[in-house]
C-alpha cells in the first residue's frame, strides 16, 4: 500500500478547449455586408428583368399592364425586324472592333515592351486613351468629326472631299468612322494586358531561339503567340462583351443613326424602354442578348481551352 502510494500518478492532460467557431466565421461576418450589398444592386436587377420580360409593362398604358407569357419573345422573334437588324449590326461591331483593337493593341503592346529612349512617356501616350470615358471620348470625335471645324473641312482645303461634308451623317461613312473613334480608346485596354503578359515572358528562350536561328518571325510565332494565349482569350471575350453592350458611345456619337445605321441591341433596348416606355419588352430584349452573350462566351471559352495550358 505505501509503496503504491508513492508512485505518483501522472498528471492528467489538460482539457483540450474546442475551437471557437467565432475565428472561423469572421471573414464571412466581414464581407457579408458587401455581400448583401451586391445581391441588392445586382441580383434584384437581373430577377426583375426575368419578371418583367413575361410582363406587358408600359407605365403610360397601365389599362394593357399584365401577364404576357412568351408573346414578348415570340413578337421579336417573329415581328420585329428591327430587332433581328439591330442583333446583325452587333454582330458586325463586336467583330471588326476586337479584331482590330487586338491587331493594333498586340503590335502597340510589342512596341512599347522594346527598350528606347522615352519610353516611359510613350507608355503613358498609348495607355493614356484608355482613361478617358466613353462619353467624353465621343464628344471629342464629334468636335473632330465636325462638318464645320473638324476633319472634313481640313481635308477640302487639301482639296480631298467637299466643304460641309459630314461622315456621322453618311450612311456610306459612318460605321468606319464610328469603329476609328472607338478604336482611340478600346486599343490601349489590349495593349495593357498584353503587355503585362509580354513582361512575364522569359527572355532565354529568345536566346535560345537565336542560337538555333530563329528569325524574329518564328520567335514571335512560337514563343510570344503561345504564352499570350490566355491573355488574348480572356481579353477579347471581356472586350466582345463590352462592345456588344456599348450604348455611351454610339449614342453620343451617331444615335444610332442615321437611319438606324449604328443602332445596336443595347442601343435599341435602350430606346424601347426609355423612349418607348415599353419595359416589359425591352426586358425581354436583355434577356435574350443575356442569353446571347451567355452561350457565346461559353462556347468560346470550350472552343479555345482557356486555362488549359498546351493540351
Amino acid at each position: 500500500m505505501a509503496q503504491a502510494a508513492a508512485v505518483a500518478k501522472p498528471p492528467a492532460p489538460p482539457r483540450r478547449r474546442r475551437a471557437s467557431a467565432t475565428p472561423r466565421r469572421l471573414p464571412y461576418l466581414l464581407i457579408a455586408p458587401a455581400a448583401l450589398l451586391m445581391l441588392g444592386f445586382i441580383a434584384y436587377p437581373v430577377i426583375s428583368v426575368f419578371y418583367y420580360s413575361l410582363q406587358n409593362f408600359n407605365p403610360t398604358k397601365p389599362w394593357r399592364n399584365g401577364f404576357a407569357g412568351f408573346d414578348n419573345f415570340t413578337h421579336a422573334f417573329t415581328d420585329d425586324p428591327q430587332f433581328w437588324d439591330t442583333l446583325t449590326f452587333s454582330a458586325k461591331w463586336v467583330i471588326v472592333e476586337v479584331g482590330l483593337q487586338l491587331l493594333f493593341g498586340l503590335a502597340l503592346a510589342l512596341i512599347v515592351n522594346q527598350t528606347f529612349v522615352g519610353r516611359a512617356i510613350g507608355r503613358a501616350l498609348v495607355f493614356s486613351p484608355w482613361a478617358v470615358s466613353g462619353v467624353l471620348t465621343s464628344a471629342i470625335w464629334v468636335l473632330l468629326y465636325n462638318s464645320q471645324t473638324g476633319i472634313t473641312r481640313y481635308l477640302a482645303d487639301a482639296g480631298i472631299g467637299q466643304y460641309g461634308t459630314s461622315w456621322l451623317s453618311d450612311t456610306s461613312a459612318v460605321f468606319p468612322a464610328a469603329v476609328v473613334a472607338d478604336l482611340w480608346r478600346g486599343v490601349p485596354f489590349f495593349a495593357i494586358l498584353i503587355l503585362a503578359d509580354l513582361q512575364s515572358v522569359s527572355k532565354d528562350l529568345y536566346e535560345a531561339a537565336e542560337v538555333d536561328g530563329a528569325s524574329r518571325f518564328r520567335q514571335f510565332l512560337h514563343i510570344t503567340l503561345p504564352h499570350l494565349k490566355d491573355a488574348i482569350v480572356l481579353s477579347t471575350l471581356l472586350r466582345a462583351v463590352w462592345e456588344f453592350n456599348n450604348v455611351d458611345l454610339l449614342y453620343t456619337l451617331t444615335g444610332g443613326g442615321p437611319a438606324g445605321e449604328t443602332t445596336t441591341l443595347p442601343l435599341y433596348i435602350a430606346n424601347t424602354s426609355v423612349d418607348a416606355h415599353n419595359f416589359g419588352y425591352a426586358s425581354a430584349l436583355t434577356t435574350v442578348a443575356f442569353v446571347i452573350l451567355l452561350f457565346c462566351s461559353i462556347v468560346y471559352l470550350r472552343l479555345s481551352k482557356f486555362g488549359g495550358g498546351d493540351k
